[in-house]
């Protein structure tokens, strides 16, 4: 079993091991001290891996109970979370006692909040089950739900206790979701590892299995260097934005519909590196983000995704917070205004 330890203001460690889905009991039990567990979950992970992990729970003496939502980004919204609240109310949750979420992003972002702010925080546990989740939701205490107007706007930072990553899940993901979490594999290495960025790169989304484990190793590990650096994001941390700023804009300009999140944040990364470098960074890119099924650009009008990027949740006052690559592995956080930003997106300014 691989364990890599995140050093922020909650120590925790990140376990990753295939097969370790039938274990978990175990190591949350080593982990609490609680023994009563709420795991917060969607339709589709309940009916895949529910089972196991009530099974294992229960098997280390935990008493359990669970509460499902539908799949999908609609669901990261106030209303599901207000549901939560009320079944962590319903079912006696103390401050004490423990949340668990089992399942992809939108599950672990939601319950990240709600162990945030219920009773004023209690112990949550991340038990991931897309590959986004396993290398970039998961870890760091980012936890949010979006808003009509915007992605993420609402949240807090929790440092989960623990988190448990079993690769073998991945082999029931659909391949667009595979894809999704291929764009943040893609982002870790165009911002800090050149090596990491030629392994997938010399991959596709077929043979990228056989090396997963080293990539899903590598990005975790980049994630836990940048935010043990700047937990709470307000310097180096903005760096694992690259791609999100357009990205995000893409998602609610399609109501979040027509892309997915890697999606969304695979055509952010190639047009913001389509502005910004020479050719051959952005072919290597493009010809990546293509080997994975991913788009390399978008309909949308510019024009109104810039006016979409005015609600991003990286946005200061007059100025917006935004990522370019200056070669592959080295990224640089740009602050420019909301009026240069556009400028530089439908291409009236060269370079900022």
């Amino acid at each position: 079993m691989k364990t890599i330890t995140v050093n922020t203001s909650t120590t925790y460690d990140i376990y990753i091991e295939r097969g370790i889905l039938k274990n978990c009991g175990k190591i949350i039990a080593d982990t609490i001290k609680t023994r009563k567990i709420a795991v917060i979950t969607d339709d589709i992970v309940d009916s895949l891996y529910g089972k196991t992990v009530i099974d294992s729970l229960e098997e280390n003496g935990f008493e359990t109970v669970k509460f499902i939502f539908p799949n999908g980004e609609a669901s990261k919204c106030s209303d599901t979370l207000n549901k939560i609240y009320t079944f962590l109310c319903e079912n006696n949750i103390t401050r004490t006692d423990c949340i668990i979420a089992l399942g992809g992003g939108v599950v672990g972002d939601i319950t990240g909040f709600a162990a945030a702010t219920f009773l004023r925080g209690l112990d949550y546990i991340q038990i991931p089950t897309t590959l986004l989740a396993q290398i970039d939701s998961s870890v760091g205490g980012k936890t949010a739900i979006d808003l009509p107007c915007g992605k993420n706007l609402v949240g807090a930072f929790k440092q989960p206790a623990c988190v448990i990553c079993d690769p073998d899940v991945l082999a029931t993901l659909k391949r667009e979701t595979m894809s999704d979490g291929m764009a943040e594999a893609i982002k870790y290495g165009m911002i800090r590892d050149k090596n990491l960025f030629d392994l997938i790169a010399a991959n596709n989304l077929d043979s990228i299995f056989d090396v997963m484990d080293e990539v899903i190793c590598k990005s975790i590990s980049i994630k836990r260097d940048v935010v043990e650096n700047d937990e709470f994001d307000t310097g180096e941390r903005m760096i694992l934005n690259f791609g999100h700023t357009l990205g995000h804009a893409i998602e609610s300009y399609y109501h979040y519909e027509k892309y997915t999140h890697g999606s969304a944040v695979a055509a952010g990364m190639c047009m913001i590196t389509e502005k910004s470098c020479d050719s051959i960074m952005t072919k290597a890119l493009k010809k990546c983000v293509t080997a994975y099924e991913l788009p390399v650009k978008t309909d949308a009008p510019v024009s109104e995704l810039v006016k979409l990027c005015g609600n991003d949740k990286k946005r200061e006052s007059g100025s917006i917070n935004f990522i370019l690559c200056e070669e592959i592995g080295k990224a640089v956080i740009k602050k420019v205004s909301v009026k240069e930003f556009e400028k530089f997106v439908v291409n009236e300014v060269v370079n900022i």
